[in-house]
């Protein structure tokens, strides 16, 4: 029988563990979800969310539920680090200040911290007696990469839940199986979304995407030829059109809201727009690692031709542009490149503007390429 942990794709030992401890109401408190990016922690996390409110276990259909899945329900809480460098001790004071609520709609409340590694010792030791001792009502789920990467006393608090890694061909075919999509497209879809699956199913879903991702990558096939003014308008172009989605999913929290404001408290409607606030940040954040995932993706292309391993690209639609790329650089320049965008990802985490990080993106890969002078 379906239900919300057919989502979690790709684990099928999380499922059977998620579905357990369902069936057999012995919800913990604390949870540490680990595995490499791309492993649908965030996926379980809130497929576990939605079985947690929902009054039938995770049917996938009640109000809940639906609002669980859309990311609107005022009961289900993402926090993400609010610091270039990790947690900030004020965001979890914050947290650990709101815990003790009531929730707004459920039973319960679910709190989901994402990058748990990134929980310093004071920060930690800020949350230590919440994670230890949370109100009856609440349940909290960690991420990290690893449970050695996060602080032992975090750790010892929490029920560990490993993810493993799904291999990118793999994540393809789960991808095929559950859009009826073709396989290259599946494999266009599992490069740009850094190897998420669930992201990616979305992704084939949006023919907008789709058109960036052809879009993001003639932009990389021109940048040889273009100069500073053509370059700049290329990455304005790009930061533009990531942005765009956008402004629906902010359309659609504002009419939501304004539905139920007659019901809510005012303290309630203000944890709504916070929430509201955070999702578009995390939108935001989604659409440019896909900026960055698609330029990264063809700059290994490259990097293949010039190895003699033309036969492993991946973006097979623009092999004219990737040629014509490795024939005017080398394996050491495009290496370079690659360091340009985990520059830029990082750059991006720590919240520098998206239109400054693009620009000089593209800047810097055009004249680490193809060895050329940036007036920039």
């Amino acid at each position: 029988m379906a239900d919300v942990f057919d989502s979690v794709y790709g684990q099928p030992l999380v499922r059977q563990y998620l579905r357990a401890c369902i069936a057999n109401h012995q919800v913990g408190q604390g949870y540490l979800f680990t595995g490499l990016a791309g492993s649908n922690k965030t996926q379980a996390a809130y497929a576990f969310a939605q079985a947690i409110l929902c009054e039938k276990d995770g049917c996938g259909q009640c109000d809940d539920c639906v609002r669980v899945m859309r990311r609107k329900h005022p009961d289900v809480h993402f926090l993400s680090p609010g610091g270039a460098s990790g947690y900030l001790i004020e965001q979890i004071r914050q947290v650990v200040a709101e815990i003790g609520l009531a929730p707004i709609r459920a039973k319960k409340k679910v709190y989901i911290f994402d990058r748990a590694d990134l929980l310093g010792t004071y920060a930690a030791n800020a949350f230590l007696k919440t994670l230890e001792e949370p109100p009856d009502d609440v349940v909290i789920i960690l991420l990290g990469r690893t449970a050695e990467s996060i602080l032992p006393t975090i750790v010892s608090r929490c029920q560990v839940v490993p993810f493993r890694h799904i291999p990118a061909s793999e994540a393809a075919g789960i991808v095929v199986q559950n859009t009826g999509v073709s396989e290259q497209r599946a494999v266009y879809a599992i490069e740009a979304c850094g190897g998420s699956i669930s992201e990616a199913v979305s992704f084939v879903k949006d023919t907008e995407r789709l058109a960036f991702r052809t879009r993001v990558l003639a932009i990389m096939g021109s940048l040889a030829d273009a100069d500073d003014m053509q370059v700049l308008k290329c990455a304005s172009e790009l930061v533009l059109k990531a942005k765009a989605p956008l402004d629906a999913v902010r359309v659609a929290q504002q009419a939501e809201l304004e539905a139920n404001a007659d019901f809510l408290a005012n303290s309630a409607i203000r944890r709504i727009e916070a929430q509201n606030k955070n999702a578009l940040a995390r939108k935001a954040s989604l659409y440019l690692r896909q900026t960055t995932a698609i330029i990264s993706s063809w700059l290994r292309d490259v990097l293949m031709v010039c190895s003699g391993t033309a036969d492993r690209i991946i973006n097979v639609d623009v092999t004219d542009s990737v040629a014509a790329a490795a024939a005017r650089t080398d394996i050491s320049r495009v290496s370079r490149a690659l360091r340009e965008v985990e520059d830029c990802d990082r750059a991006i985490a720590y919240n520098v503007s998206p239109e400054t990080c693009i620009d000089v993106l593209l800047l810097n890969i055009r004249e680490v390429l193809y060895d050329t002078s940036s007036a920039y």
